[in-house]
Parts: C-alpha cells; sequence; structure tokens
C-alpha cells in the first residue's frame, strides 16, 4: 500500500509539472484562448482516464502470451463487430489486436473531416459521435448517422489495405466524424493495417474479397438510408 501511494505521489506530482510546461509553452506561443482550454480539458480527460499509466508502454513490456491475451480481452469483441474480421482467423486478429492504440478524444473534437485523408480506423469502447456527409457539397443533401460504443468508423481503409497494390495515397473521407462527448477508442493507423495485410496474404484470397466487397455494398446501404434533408 506504502509503494503505491508513493507511486500515485510521483505520478500526481509528475502530471503537476507537465502541466505547468504547458501552460508556459502556451503562453510562449500565444495560443489564443479557445486552443488552450482544449488543450487543458484533453489533459483532464486524458489524466481522469489513465491517472498518469501509460497503458500501451506497460502492456509492451509484458511476456508475448500476456499481452496477447490482454489485447484479446481489452479489444476482440470490438474488431469482429467488423463483419471482414469476424471471418478472420486468430492469427489475423491478434496481428490487428496487437497494433491497436488506446486514444481518447473530447467533447466537440473531429476525429475526421469530409474531404480529408482517412489515416485510421476507430473502434469506439465508449462516449457518442456524430457522422455527416454533404455528398461532397452536394446542394440540399445532408445525411447523419449516430455512432456509439461498439462502433466503428474509417472502415474505407480496409479497401485500401487490401488491394494488393495499394495507392500511395489514403483513401479521402466521405464523412465528418465529431465526438459529442468524451470518447474513448482504440485506433489502427493505415500503416498497421496495411501490414496486417501484407503480412497474411489469405486476405486478398477472392471469397475474402468477395465477402469483403458485400458486406459494405450492405454498409454503404445503411449509411445512405437516412432521408436526405433539404436545407432553407
Amino acid at each position: 500500500m506504502q509503494k503505491y501511494l508513493e507511486s500515485t505521489t510521483i505520478r500526481i506530482e509528475e502530471m503537476r509539472v507537465k502541466r505547468r510546461d504547458a501552460e508556459q509553452w502556451m503562453s510562449h506561443r500565444m495560443l489564443p484562448d479557445n486552443l488552450r482550454e482544449r488543450i487543458r480539458r484533453y489533459e483532464q480527460y486524458k489524466w481522469q482516464e489513465t491517472r498518469g499509466v501509460e497503458e500501451r508502454g506497460l502492456i509492451r513490456n509484458l511476456p508475448k502470451d500476456l499481452r496477447r491475451d490482454i489485447n484479446r480481452h481489452l479489444c476482440l469483441d470490438l474488431i469482429k463487430k467488423v463483419p471482414i474480421f469476424e471471418k478472420m482467423d486468430e492469427r489475423i486478429l491478434d496481428a490487428v489486436c496487437d497494433r491497436l492504440k488506446a486514444t481518447l478524444y473530447t467533447k466537440d473534437s473531429y476525429i475526421v473531416r469530409e474531404g480529408d485523408p482517412v489515416d485510421e480506423m476507430l473502434f469506439i469502447m465508449r462516449g457518442n459521435l456524430v457522422s455527416v456527409t454533404t455528398n461532397g457539397g452536394r446542394t440540399g443533401f445532408f445525411n447523419s448517422v449516430s455512432l456509439k460504443a461498439g462502433d466503428f468508423c474509417g472502415e474505407g481503409l480496409l479497401t485500401w489495405a487490401l488491394d494488393p497494390q495499394p495507392s500511395t495515397n489514403l483513401p479521402i473521407s466521405t464523412r465528418t466524424v465529431q465526438a459529442l462527448s468524451e470518447v474513448e477508442a482504440f485506433a489502427l493507423e493505415a500503416e498497421d493495417l496495411k501490414t496486417v495485410a501484407s503480412q497474411f496474404r489469405r486476405l486478398h484470397h477472392k471469397d475474402i474479397q468477395h465477402t469483403f466487397r458485400q458486406v459494405f455494398k450492405d454498409c454503404f446501404s445503411f449509411l445512405s438510408s437516412p432521408v436526405e434533408m433539404e436545407r432553407g
């Protein structure tokens, strides 16, 4: 108990030092008040969720079999929400889980904007987001979908990664995704997804690709289902 209290005290002091350094940096850079407040909110939320523990580094230092079991416990159910992953074998799923990065977003943060490159898939553990599209700015078109725990976004990266000769350019987002509350999620970055795809070549088997295309044809139909709304 004594060691735990000492460790907690040390982390609290480290947090105070980081906050002081951040305040000095923001002042030096003459950041506007709104940016300063966003940084403070993020740092406060991060401390609230982690208490100064760097989870990824902690897990990385564990034995491989223990790390695998922890990753499965934390991530497996989430990634299997993606229909194509549900059909993959355990080696592929373990490789995906091992590359996921815990990430936090504060309320009103943008995960991606319509027209920007998609550089990660996001698997939502907690929180609420909204995904909207104007179909490239088409007049009178507006489509909105709510996202919550267990949902995911950025699945366009799968098409890109499954291509045996993927473009060096990342796919472009057709939607804007914004946090409506504090959000806790796991992110799978584009290069990590491409590494998994190249490591396990049977990702490119014709049957898997056919299933993938059909699944996301269905997903696209679902996302397009809300009625188009005329703007005033």
